[in-house]
């Protein structure tokens, strides 16, 4: 930004099961579509 470097936000989504277990982690998301790819992980848990 005019010559200078600057530091921009990263968004990132984790998805943790119920023993609090890190399970998929995106970085660097973009917002459109986003929750369909999510939703589809949590289903896929099933009863996990």
């Amino acid at each position: 930004m005019y010559g200078k470097k600057a530091r921009g936000l990263e968004r990132s989504t984790f998805l943790i099961d119920g023993a609090r277990m890190l399970v998929r982690e995106w970085r660097a998301v973009n917002v459109p579509g986003h929750v369909k790819e999510v939703l589809a992980a949590v289903r896929s848990l099933g009863g996990r």
